[in-house]
C-alpha cells in the first residue's frame, strides 16, 4: 500500500486531546481504555493476550509488522485488543517461518489500526495524565460525533471482563501421568503459561472463571493457580471467595497479574 494512498486517522482521548496518524487499511471506529506496551518483540503475543481485552494498545517499539505473523505465536484463539496505535507499520515482512503479513491478519480479524502517530508523545501524555478511555477512527471529520461515542464507553474501574474471555467448559493440558497436578482458574489465561507448566512437569485442569472451590478441590490437585486476565479484580467475588478458601486451608496457591490482585483482595 502506497504511503500517499492511506486514509487519515486520529486518536481522541477522553479529555479531548487528539493525535493524528494514518490508517493501516481497515477503516472504522473503535473505543476502549488506552494502554501501552514496551516490548521490543512479541507483538503478536501482545495482541492476543486476554489481559488486554477491550483495550486500545499503543506500542512503544517504533517498528511493528516487520517480521509478520506465525500461527503458533498466539496467546488465545483471537486478537483481544480493540484497536492498535503504532509509529511505523511494516506492510512488508521478512522472516523464514512467517505465515503471512500483519496487515492481512488484521483484515482477517477486522482490527482497526493506525500508524504514523507520535507514540512517544502519546505515551508520555498517558504517563502524565493517567489511564483513560480513547477512540481511534478514520472518520476524522466528525469530532463531535466521536466525542459523543467516547462519552458512553464505561470506565475500566468496576468492569468485569473475565467472563468474556474465560473458557466455557473445563479442559486439560499436558500429560495425565505428570508428577504434579495444577487446578487453574481461567480469568483470561495465556497459552504460554500453560506451556510453561507442562515444561515443568505439570498436568493442568483449566476451570471457568466462575468455578467454585469445590469444583477445583474435587480434582485433588497439588496446587492452585489463578490466571492473568482483563478488567477490574473487585467484581470477581467468586474468584476472591475461592482464593480465601484455599488460603484458609493453607493449600499451595499462586497467581499472575489479575489473579495476583484477586489473591491480594482475598487477603
Amino acid at each position: 500500500m502506497k504511503y500517499q494512498q492511506r486514509k487519515k486517522a486520529l486518536v481522541l482521548l477522553a479529555d479531548g486531546t487528539i493525535f493524528y496518524g494514518k490508517s493501516v487499511g481497515i477503516e472504522g471506529t473503535v473505543t476502549g481504555e488506552i494502554c501501552f506496551n514496551t516490548g521490543m518483540t512479541g507483538y503478536q503475543e501482545i495482541f492476543t493476550d486476554p489481559s488486554y481485552f477491550g483495550q486500545i494498545m499503543v506500542t512503544t517499539n517504533a517498528h511493528i509488522g516487520n517480521y509478520g505473523v506465525n500461527e503458533l505465536e498466539v496467546e488465545s484463539n483471537s486478537i483481544k485488543i480493540s484497536g492498535l496505535i503504532v509509529r511505523n507499520f511494516s506492510f512488508e515482512h521478512s522472516r523464514v517461518d512467517s505465515n503471512g503479513n500483519l496487515k492481512d491478519w488484521f483484515v482477517e480479524h477486522n482490527l482497526v489500526a493506525i500508524s504514523d502517530v507520535d507514540t512517544r508523545a502519546l505515551v508520555s501524555y498517558i504517563r502524565d495524565h493517567g489511564a483513560m478511555n480513547a477512540i481511534i477512527s478514520t472518520d476524522i471529520d466528525n469530532i463531535d460525533n466521536l466525542k459523543a461515542q467516547l462519552s458512553k464507553v464505561p470506565s475500566m474501574e468496576g468492569l468485569e471482563l473475565a467472563s468474556k474471555v474465560s473458557t466455557k467448559e473445563p479442559y486439560f493440558v499436558g500429560d495425565e501421568n505428570s508428577e504434579f497436578k495444577i487446578a487453574a482458574l481461567d480469568i483470561g489465561i495465556k497459552k504460554n503459561i500453560l506451556r510453561n507448566f507442562v515444561k515443568r512437569g505439570a498436568y493442568i485442569k483449566v476451570f471457568p472463571y466462575d468455578a467454585s472451590f469445590e469444583d477445583l478441590y474435587s480434582w485433588k490437585p497439588d496446587g492452585y493457580f489463578i490466571s492473568n486476565g482483563p478488567g477490574d479484580p473487585e467484581p470477581l467475588i467468586e474468584a476472591q471467595r475461592l482464593a480465601k478458601e484455599i488460603i484458609q486451608r493453607d493449600l499451595p496457591l499462586f497467581g499472575i497479574c489479575l489473579g495476583h490482585q484477586v489473591i491480594a483482595l482475598a487477603n
